[in-house]
């Protein structure tokens, strides 16, 4: 892996939904901690907004190296830990806030050796921490059933097992080594997309990066990591991309948060227990026409934030998540 390659432009990466993210947790004081770190646009803008302290945390040792020549000038203020968000809170106690902006950076999906993107030719990776099984190793060593049920949970691709046929197809002949490769594979079994639809790899190709970096469990570990995390009064901001992440994380608020919906009338309510978080975004907060002009990639995004209270940690259920669990992660 090139760790040394930069983006093609030195224009700085704007975060989606920063501006109604840092007005839903204004106002911003003491240690936060940037469970995403990317490009690091949060953690910036929480520092300039008043934080005294962030702890950035991020998979890819590559964005730490981009990072270090602006980060210098924050110096002791930001603190920088390679890691998962699953475990942010062994990299932080009693914080005033964490943000967890989920899925991919545009700084990987601009760079064609990190293998995210269908656009450009680059290797089958899609590896945020560069380590471990890449998507090459899924695509050509799991098997037709496992790959459909990736693809089909994971990315919600109703030509789930249409792919996975042609991909063993095609893996018969020599592997498929290249997101182009793969990418054309796709494409080959789906109409050709109208104007403004997205492209027929799309889902496809969020599945095989979900599965790689086991990006579900360490969305329901992480957000209770983070409920352990926050001292009460704390707030924890999530921005989601896709139907998947938000219902997730929506649920997770409801059940944590003392809303969680009866699913049977008939019986008995069950004894209220005090909710360790209060949701403050009634209804998931997306992008206004200006950031949609700015930045068009915000266009599916929806930010939810939630306040720790006194009250002990709750239990994960993985299950009232919605969270999928297929067969085919290794």
């Amino acid at each position: 892996m090139a760790a040394a390659a930069t983006p093609a432009d030195n224009a700085p990466h704007i975060p989606v939904l920063l501006r109604p993210l840092l007005k839903a947790v204004a106002p911003v004081t003491g240690v936060w901690l940037d469970g995403t770190f990317g490009a690091g646009g949060y953690t910036r803008a929480l520092l300039d907004a008043g934080a005294d302290k962030v702890i950035a945390v991020d998979r890819d040792p590559l964005a730490f190296e981009m990072a270090a020549p602006w980060a210098a000038e924050y110096g002791d203020r930001v603190k920088m830990v390679q890691g998962t968000f699953s475990r942010l809170d062994e990299y932080g106690a009693d914080l005033d806030g964490v943000v967890l902006d989920l899925g991919v950076s545009s700084m990987q999906l601009d760079m064609a050796e990190r293998g995210f993107s269908f656009m450009k030719e680059g290797p089958l990776d899609m590896r945020m921490s560069q380590s471990g099984p890449s998507a090459a190793d899924l695509v050509n060593d799991l098997s037709e059933e496992e790959l459909a049920d990736i693809l089909y949970h994971y990315g919600e691709e109703r030509a789930s097992r249409r792919i996975a046929r042609a991909i063993l197809r095609e893996r018969a002949a020599g592997p498929i080594t290249t997101t182009l490769q793969l990418a054309g594979i796709i494409e080959k079994c789906l109409p050709r997309s109208k104007p403004n639809q997205s492209h027929p790899a799309t889902r496809s190709f969020q599945a095989l990066r979900i599965a790689v970096n086991d990006e579900y469990e360490e969305l329901a570990q992480g957000l209770m990591a983070a409920e352990r995390a926050l001292k009460p009064g704390g707030k924890l901001a999530v921005v989601t991309f896709h139907s998947i992440e938000d219902r997730m994380v929506k649920r997770f608020f409801q059940a944590h948060g003392g809303q969680a919906a009866r699913t049977n009338r008939y019986a008995p309510e069950a004894e209220e227990t005090p909710a360790p978080l209060k949701v403050l975004t009634r209804k998931a907060v997306g992008p206004d026409d200006q950031e949609l002009a700015e930045n068009p990639r915000s266009r599916s995004a929806k930010l939810r934030v939630a306040l720790r209270t006194d009250a002990p940690v709750g239990e994960l259920d993985r299950k009232a998540l919605g969270m999928p669990i297929v067969r085919g992660k290794r």
